[in-house]
């Protein structure tokens, strides 16, 4: 594998190639990894299989324009993307601390793109190139489409469109719409009239230029003065977010206009099938070998991914407005084929690590019915319980597990992407369950109930009751029927929207209870595009306009995380200052329900453990001392016999 098996990076591969000039050239804040993980992988080989000249500048420098020069000027365009996260997201933790690793960066080295990368690389080729059409997409200008709250600045800011001053967006997964970009501008279009095409977003002066049938929604002025305004802003933008039944929107910033076109239908399964049949090298450009890669292909580099979407509709997720609620999935052959295509590769020890997608067991839509009306406006596929039209099926996931773990070289098949326990349990034929059991769990199956109280689980869009209680026995169950000892750990999330002190107090019991404690908790982090983040600016639920308690403040942010990993002796003071706070003091004590101990006792604790080492300083004092003595005597001793000796 050479660098003539990727796209140019360099003046010098396109030469190599026999081009003097590029149709497309995408600028990521990502390191260059030719892999269907990342998306600007899937964009240009989509585009180079549609018949176009494509480059790539990943990391630039972006403190001068001379590193986005390094391929010329396009023939029609750039294309712009942060990476495969939002760049905030990638550089700070949800303290807003700056991380230590870029897992997207040759060696995870840090400060290889800016803050808020989307906009700096724009500006930066606006400077470089006049009058060029510049088009931005992924993760971070997906989901900054319209006006909204950004928790690092905690602010709202603008449309990421209007901030950066591109000429177009593309939301969602965007195969299809650039595609249809690229035709329109080399059939001569100025970008300007390209406004057409669903999944894309513009900016007009006059909304007498819109001319379909649009809904608006309140403006940038409004949502970033008004919360109530903001809340009904973003159910709007919720309700809308569909492929058939959504509309166009409208949102004025100022003296303009963004334009949301209505989402674009999702791939077939055979286009699906396509994209991911194009000719991915599955590494890491060789430039990055000197610096010891990309951690991020580890993660992804024996793995499989066999859907999209995802139906679920956690709160906290952003994949409703970005991959959509509509689950779509590749053909068995497809998977098959690829997963013979790993077991050739020089690494491969006979371990695919992962078959999945946003939700491993969704392989199909959620009922018939939204197939040609959409999916319901008002209403979830399996919150607060199943619906009653919810297709539950395992069988076609299971047939393809079953064949990939009887290929050649392959010895086992594992499953770690999310798998919907509820989902599982609605199915009567606990075969699935059996097998994923026997065939594809690494000794521990990773499970996500985030909490247990009814009330923040209402919140998080997540199943209450004893659904997880009810999965967690018969998982056990199906492990001693089988003589296996696995187990499961639950992911848990702190400081929810309507997390209580009281609420963070009962999941700690139940911890207590099932005698678990987590290794790792995650505080609730408010990205750009969810529920959960509308809910923690605005303290109201958009679907209901009702309150909800956010509990804001580092101090009690701090205590709700605490109270999940109780028994850390680093945690005492803030589970103590918690259960106080709280009027749970009857937790504080020596009977068996209590989650610590009470301050006297740590400190009786404290003064004998430092008696104790007193007492072992004393002894050693002691010791000391005598051979000390002993040695005097013995010194004092010879030297009396010495001068015996000489009178003698």
């Amino acid at each position: 594998m050479t660098r003539k098996d990727f796209l140019p990076i360099s003046k010098q591969d396109m030469e190599e190639r026999g081009w003097d000039r590029l149709d497309f050239i995408i600028v990521t804040g990502d390191a260059y990894v030719d892999h269907p993980s990342f998306g600007t992988a899937i964009i240009s080989r989509v585009l180079e299989d549609a018949g176009y000249k494509v480059g790539i500048i990943p990391q630039p420098d972006w403190k001068s324009t001379a590193d986005f020069k390094r391929l010329g000027r396009p023939r029609l365009g750039f294309l712009v993307n942060a990476g495969n996260m939002d760049s905030m997201v990638n550089h700070y933790t949800v303290n807003k601390k700056l991380r230590d690793k870029d897992y997207y960066s040759p060696g995870g080295k840090m400060g290889l793109r800016p803050d808020r990368a989307t906009i700096v690389y724009t500006n930066r080729l606006r400077e470089a190139y006049k009058n060029i059409p510049i088009i931005i997409g992924g993760v971070e200008a997906s989901l900054r489409r319209f006006a909204h709250y950004d928790y690092w600045s905690d602010k709202v800011r603008k449309s990421i469109l209007i901030d950066s001053g591109a000429d177009m967006l593309i939301y969602g997964m965007s195969e299809r719409q650039v595609v249809k970009v690229a035709e329109a501008l080399n059939d001569g279009f100025d970008i300007k009239y390209i406004r057409h095409i669903p999944g894309t977003c513009y900016v007009v002066e006059d909304v007498e230029e819109v001319y379909d049938e649009y809904i608006t929604l309140p403006s940038f002025e409004d949502v970033s003065t008004d919360k109530y305004k903001y809340a009904e802003a973003f159910k709007i933008q919720y309700e809308e977010q569909d492929p058939i039944r959504g509309r166009t929107l409208i949102q004025k910033h100022g003296e303009k206009y963004l334009v949301q076109n209505r989402p674009e239908m999702t791939l077939s399964r055979e286009e699906l099938d396509k994209v991911y049949s194009l000719p991915y090298m599955k590494t890491y450009h060789p430039i990055y070998e000197a610096y010891g890669g990309i951690p991020a292909i580890e993660e992804v580099k024996f793995s499989i991914v066999s859907s999209r979407g995802c139906f679920g509709g956690c709160s906290f997720c952003a994949i409703t407005f970005h991959q959509g609620r509509m689950v779509q999935s590749r053909s068995e052959e497809s998977i098959v084929e690829e997963a013979k295509e790993l077991t050739e590769h020089k690494d491969f020890k006979g371990y695919i690590h992962d078959v999945g997608g946003p939700t491993a067991n969704f392989r199909h839509p959620s009922c018939e019915k939204q197939l040609t009306k959409g999916l319901c406006k008002d209403k979830q596929c399996l919150h607060p319980e199943p619906c009653k039209n919810l297709k539950i099926d395992h069988r076609e996931y299971l047939k393809l597990l079953r064949r990939l773990r009887e290929l050649p070289k392959v010895k086992k098949v594992f499953v770690r992407s999310g798998l919907r326990y509820d989902y599982i349990m609605a199915d009567k034929d606990e075969t699935f369950l059996r097998e994923l059991i026997q065939h594809h769990v690494s000794g521990q199956l990773k499970v996500a109930p985030e909490h247990i109280s009814p009330k923040v689980l209402k919140y998080m869009g997540k199943p209450a009751g004893k659904t997880y209680d009810r999965f967690v026995e018969k998982y056990y169950r199906i492990n001693k029927e089988l003589g296996k000892e696995q187990y499961i750990v639950p992911y848990l999330m702190s400081s929810h929207p309507g997390s209580t002190l009281d609420t963070a107090i009962e999941l700690a019991e139940y911890l207590r209870d099932i005698r678990y404690q987590p290794e790792q908790v995650q505080d609730f982090y408010p990205t750009p595009g969810t529920l959960s983040t509308t809910m923690f600016y605005t303290e109201l639920d958009p679907m209901t306009m009702k309150k909800v308690y956010v509990p804001k403040s580092k101090e009690e942010k701090a205590m709700q995380r605490a109270l999940l990993q109780y028994r850390n002796p680093n945690n005492y003071n803030l589970v103590y200052d918690a259960l106080v706070r709280a009027g749970r003091t009857d937790l504080i004590g020596y009977g068996p329900k209590c989650l610590i101990k009470p301050k006297e006792n740590r400190r009786e604790a404290g003064t004998r453990l430092k008696d104790k080492v007193n007492a072992k300083k004393g002894k050693t004092v002691n010791k000391i001392d005598r051979k000390v003595n002993e040695k005097s005597k013995k010194k004092t001793s010879t030297k009396t016999n010495q001068r015996k000796g000489k009178r003698k």
